[in-house]
């Protein structure tokens, strides 16, 4: 038996003891913990090369896919060999890895990873079980998404063996590669499968092409087992519209997850990561939406989704008949599901994604009910338009973008209308801020006859509010009534706008009441123009020079007031 120290499983930040004996490979954390152990009828193969820690030992297993261990030092490259030819009758492969560092090359696909090779030697390989799901991203183009850890303990990178299951070794860092995309060009000839399952060129003098892009696609697909989920079908829902992400999906439902399968992405969820499931009827009576919450959210590209929006036809029944047996549904899904449904469609899915998830329905509160007797009330956030909706617990605007807002996380909400338009009198603008600094969601455009019953929901639910529409009419009036007293305290300009006087009016009542002894500059304004321009007679210039007492020049302007007042 060989012993090795400080060696690392599956890059796990602990390291351990690895053990090569005649009946198999074992290792052990150092701090202590469960043992993994590989029983020697189950490796496959080995490789031999540099890694992180120093130098890597691969071990392709016939069951287990690839297992990792990293850490070794060069010497041990021959103890090793002399280990696997000895006790497992393998030779151990020394491979070299391409370090140009160039971009293209050629990919491979083994028993139980992907390769990328450039110049005959890998650039990287990528076991399929860290591979969650792929697309086609463009006509040449194939995006791959890698598994997350869920967090905590149950990564299986911090001295804990859950590295052994699907899509755990991802959690070895903080930063994470979650996509990688493959620029894949051409054609090539299209093959088929024989009876013993291997793939053969197609007979006949017009050989059939096919993208080369979609073949890996495909063959991806296959090797990853992407597709294909553990167990049969138990339902299906054919061409269901969704709002978010939108398209249209078909849903096929399996005993621990369901998959959507679009034209062009595919996906593949878990029930364990349905954290939310609500049963929204939409106000316009026609239709329905279901909206399920997830985490971790869905990813197409650099967009998250972290709600999925389902909208369904009120009226529209389906038959469908559950492809389970007997003894399942009376045993595991006993009062949970039934081996027939005849119902409208949104209610059946929402039944069979209850029995199978195990998660609670959620249906708007009945606390709440608009003006129009409905269970949303029409908004935007920014320039997007949907519907917010008063559940029990929380608030939930659909469908985009889809937010979901707590009642335990809510300081204070804040009813205010927006802007001096005219369609400020109808409308009004609900702020929602939120605890510890967590930013605020502003729903605007809010008819004004929803006001009543949303305050009356607020207060049912003990949410704290602030009214600020009664602030501004407050302020309104007391602006009118300041201006009603500056206007009464100046009747002269009351009655100018009053009767609405011509501006040549005005212009005389100013010429007569300053006249050339007037210090004001409006005054000398109008008298030098006179004197300059040398219109209007000389009896009317004397008449103006002539008016210099005090007594003449106060009689005047009482003249014009009453000829004004008229």
């Amino acid at each position: 038996m060989e012993s090795f120290e400080r060696i690392h499983l599956d890059l796990s930040k602990q390291p351990g003891k690895c053990r090569i004996a005649e009946t198999g490979l074992g290792w052990k954390p150092s701090g202590g913990g469960d043992t993994f152990t590989l029983d020697a009828s189950n490796i496959g193969g080995a490789q031999w090369s540099r890694a992180a820690k120093g130098y890597e030992l691969k071990i392709l297993s016939r069951t287990s896919g690839v297992i990792q261990l990293d850490g070794f030092d060069q010497d041990d490259f021959d103890r090793v060999t002399k280990s696997f030819k000895l006790f497992y009758g393998i030779n151990l492969e020394s491979k070299e890895h391409a370090l140009r560092g160039w971009n293209w090359g050629k990919g491979e696909f083994g028993k139980a990873e992907l390769a990328f090779n450039v110049q005959n030697r890998p650039a990287f390989e990528i076991p399929y079980s860290e591979i969650s799901n792929t697309n086609l991203a463009g006509k040449n183009e194939v995006a791959v998404e890698f598994s997350l850890p869920v967090g905590g303990a149950e990564t299986g990178t911090n001295g804990h063996l859950g590295a052994r299951s699907r899509g755990r070794k991802a959690g070895a860092a903080k930063d994470q590669l979650v996509e990688m995309r493959f620029y894949i060009p051409g054609t090539v000839a299209k093959k088929e499968k024989d009876e013993d399952g291997e793939e053969k060129s197609v007979d006949g003098s017009e050989v059939e092409e096919q993208n080369a892009a979609s073949l890996f696609y495909e063959t991806l697909m296959d090797k990853a087992e992407i597709g294909e989920v553990a167990g049969d079908t138990f339902a299906t829902f054919l061409d269901v519209l969704h709002l978010t992400p939108r398209g249209r999906f078909d849903v096929d439902m399996y005993e621990n997850s369901f998959r959507l399968r679009g034209k062009t992405y595919d996906y593949k969820i878990q029930y364990e990561h349905i954290k939310k499931f609500m049963l929204l009827p939409k106000p316009d009576d026609l239709h329905t939406l279901i909206t399920i919450g997830l985490d971790p959210p869905l990813r197409q590209g650099q967009t998250r989704y972290p709600f999925l929006v389902m909208q369904f036809k009120r009226e529209e029944e389906v038959v469908i008949e559950l492809n389970m047996t007997e003894e399942m549904l009376e045993g595991k899904y006993k009062g949970k599901l039934m081996p027939r449904y005849e119902q409208p469609q949104h209610s059946v899915v929402a039944q069979v994604f209850r029995g199978l998830a195990g998660k609670k329905v959620v249906t708007p509160s009945k606390d709440f009910s608009s003006h129009h007797q409905q269970s949303g009330v029409k908004c935007s956030i920014k320039a997007n338009e949907g519907h917010l909706y008063c559940l029990d617990k929380s608030f939930m605007f659909v469908p985009k973008p889809a937010t979901y807002i707590s009642f335990d996380t809510i300081s204070v909400i804040v009813m205010s209308r927006v802007g001096g338009a005219v369609s400020a009198s109808r409308t009004f603008d609900i702020t929602i801020t939120t605890k510890n600094a967590g930013g605020e969601h502003q729903f605007s455009n809010i008819n004004r006859e929803e006001q009543k019953p949303l305050e009356d929901f607020f207060q049912a639910k003990g949410l704290k509010t602030r009214n600020e529409m009664l602030d501004d009419s407050s302020a309104l009036i007391q602006a009118a009534l300041n201006d009603a007293n500056i206007d009464s305290s100046e009747e002269e300009v009351v009655a100018a706008r009053a009767d609405r006087g011509s501006a040549d009016e005005d212009d005389e009542s100013v010429d007569e009441d300053f006249q050339s002894d007037s210090e004001s500059d409006v005054a000398e304004e109008y008298d030098s123009a006179h004197e300059s321009s040398g219109s209007g007679s000389d009896e009317e210039m004397a008449d103006a020079d002539g008016a210099g007492s005090e007594d003449e020049r106060a009689v005047e302007p009482k003249k014009k007031k009453v000829k004004t007042g008229k």
